[in-house]
């Protein structure tokens, strides 16, 4: 979702990567709920940090789960890390409506977090 925000708001100032801990295929309530807001993300799929780790250099890495935080490795090269502490959607264990309601409030906090850390660039996010 991080990814797909900074994209939206931000793609002409960054080359914007995501990768994860478990790669694979995306959460179905991810897909849905991003839906929602215009974003298609059917294509898209969690790709492995293997994917980059020695290939790219970052300027910014944010990691936005605690076990992300503690099991990511430091990226040689990497300029500033940042940690935003976002619960897990798919960690909420109940009857999908609940699921649907956990994850679209996880899409809400990143899209916030994203646009307030924009800001703090001084970055003018897009529309």
């Amino acid at each position: 979702m991080a990814e797909a925000f900074l994209r939206k708001y931000a793609g002409e100032y960054f080359d914007v990567y995501s990768a994860g801990l478990e790669p694979g295929e995306l959460n179905p309530f991810t897909i849905k709920v991003m839906d929602e807001v215009g974003i298609d993300m059917s294509n898209h799929y969690a790709k492995g940090l293997e994917q980059f780790f020695m290939k790219v250099n970052f300027a910014y890495m944010i990691t936005v789960c605690d076990r992300a935080e503690k099991s990511c490795p430091v990226f040689p090269g990497m300029g500033k890390r940042v940690f935003w502490p976002i619960e897990d959607p798919a960690a909420f264990d109940g009857p999908d409506d609940g699921k649907i309601i956990t994850f679209r409030k996880t899409r809400d906090e990143i899209s916030v977090r994203v646009m307030d850390w924009l800001h703090e660039l001084g970055i003018q996010p897009a529309d």
